[in-house]
């Protein structure tokens, strides 16, 4: 008998315990959505192809190339998201390796070398070598911050932001696809091309997923439509330097948002002349930027947010 009482009571405490981490769960998710700038419940009833359609009152944001960092806040890593996230809308563009059992990671190089304190290429280290090391802020200093898997990005991110996943040389693009609808972050995952075949490669795995493709000029854009990739489904990026405006003319009657590179030099023009460079980008026909100051860079086209738009119920402002 006074085992049988043990093991109601264990039953007992162990039902609690799992109640009790659920709605913990529950609040924590209740939270995100909260303070998050973007409206979840919104994106996941009418999805990101409505959001991202073109409109004339569009609200121009910024993309946070390789997730933001600054001192402090080494490049792909969660908390240089949260950083990020807390301070503006912010879609993270961040990049995927392969370790060598197969781990997605969040690495842009094909090394360790530059942005942790270890050495060695990501596809020869296993994911357990990798979770020895700390990462290394831009100006060199070790932080406490841990390589992050792709799939803890993406549970991460839910409610949170917005992304654009920058698949490395070496890793299949079904593979993120995978990890991107396990997570069930269809609605705000974006997968980035190199070219009109893997763009149409993406398409195929998923019909439902936008693709950052490059679309630079008229014949880029013509050669990823000839392959039947659909407008709705295109974010196009158009280069680290302005394109004709004929070229956003084009895309924009098509329905296609515009993301410009103005990492690198474009951002140095901003230092030096003053943040209302971002500004004339996104007058001139710019409708996201992805760029290495993306707090700076979103507080200078603030001003160019519309008063009225039909874009809002995806914000909260």
């Amino acid at each position: 008998m006074r085992k049988l009482s043990l093991a109601i009571l264990a039953g007992l405490f162990l039902f609690v315990s799992c109640n009790n981490a659920e709605k913990k769960q529950e609040e924590a998710t209740v939270k995100a959505q909260e303070t998050s700038f973007f409206n979840t419940a919104t994106f996941e009833a009418e999805g990101p192809k409505a959001f991202y359609a073109w409109s004339t009152d569009r609200i121009p944001l910024v993309s946070a190339h390789r997730g933001g960092p600054y001192p402090g806040y080494p490049e792909n890593a969660i908390e240089t998201f949260a950083n990020v996230a807390e301070k503006m809308p912010a879609i993270i563009e961040c990049d995927i390796a392969m370790t060598k059992d197969s781990v997605l990671v969040m690495m842009h190089d094909n090394t360790v070398d530059r942005t942790t304190n270890g050495t060695g290429k990501v596809a020869e280290l296993s994911w357990a070598q990798l979770q020895e090391l700390k990462l290394v802020d831009n100006e060199g200093t070790l932080t406490e911050f841990e390589i992050p898997t792709l799939d803890e990005v993406l549970e991460w991110g839910f409610g949170k932001v917005l992304f654009t996943l920058d698949v490395k040389r070496g890793v299949p693009f079904s593979m993120v696809v995978d990890a991107v609808e396990a997570a069930k972050m269809e609605t705000f995952a974006a997968i980035i091309s190199y070219n009109a075949n893997d763009a149409k490669l993406i398409y195929d795995l998923n019909p439902d997923l936008m693709i950052s493709v490059g679309a630079g000029s008229v014949e880029a854009y013509e050669a990823h439509k000839a392959l039947g990739i659909p407008d709705e489904n295109m974010l196009a990026f158009v280069g680290v330097r302005e394109p004709e405006k004929a070229v956003y003319d084009m895309l924009h009657e098509k329905g296609i948002t515009t993301i410009l590179g103005v990492l690198g030099n474009l951002d140095k023009q901003a230092e030096t002349r003053g943040d209302q460079v971002y500004a004339e980008f996104v007058k001139r026909g710019a409708d996201a930027m992805s760029s290495d100051r993306p707090i700076e860079a979103a507080e200078a086209i603030k001003g160019l947010w519309p008063s009225e738009s039909e874009k809002y119920k995806f914000i909260n402002k």
